[in-house]
């Protein structure tokens, strides 16, 4: 008896899948965790591209963690990123282009770069301006590169600012008072979303 060949099935029609849209994806914020409260830090990707490149590698590698806030002075800014609580100064990677140009602002809340009087020679230390600071943006003196700014937590950073500081040798400039007494650490640095 002549058994006949399975008729091969045809398959269903595949019903027409819509491309899945991309979720849109906001800019890159960075939450910092210190000892004295979060400051949450949204960072401006589309204007200043190499610094927030820089910054975010810092972070993922949690080269943040540890350190602490070694310049505060009330009504200008508060500073780190570049020595952990032992004082000690950390290794860092290449300087990086100065991106002062980019149009925005030291404004009250607005992050930047601290670099020496070398246009291109930030690496890790940064700052939060604790006012507008128009003297610190471009083109006066080649500027300081804005990054981002402070979306939560600036209350934190007024706590940061009003902190007892004074003078300290290796650490502020001469009749400075800008290191704090007690330190002001940055317990951890990580990316919440982008």
């Amino acid at each position: 008896m002549n058994e006949k060949p399975d008729e091969p099935q045809q398959a269903a029609p595949a019903e027409e899948q819509k491309p899945i849209e991309p979720e849109p994806k906001g800019p890159p914020t960075v939450k910092l965790e210190t000892s004295m409260g979060n400051i949450v830090i949204e960072l401006n990707d589309e204007k200043a591209p190499i610094t927030v490149r820089n910054f975010l590698g810092y972070v993922n590698e949690g080269f943040y963690d540890g350190t602490i806030f070694h310049r505060v002075i009330r009504n200008f800014m508060i500073q780190g990123g570049g020595f952990n609580t032992n004082l000690a100064k950390k290794p860092t990677h290449e300087p990086i282009k100065n991106e002062s140009s980019n149009g925005l602002k030291n404004d009250r809340g607005t992050i930047a770069m601290a670099r020496t009087n070398d246009l291109d020679s930030a690496t890790s230390q940064f700052f939060i301006n604790h006012q507008d600071n128009a003297g610190l943006n471009y083109p006066t003196r080649g500027g300081y590169a804005v990054f981002g700014k402070v979306v939560k937590g600036m209350d934190v950073v007024d706590a940061i600012a009003q902190v007892k500081t004074t003078e300290k040798a290796g650490m502020t400039m001469p009749g400075e008072q800008s290191f704090p007494v007690e330190n002001v650490v940055i317990i951890s640095a990580k990316v919440v979303s982008n």
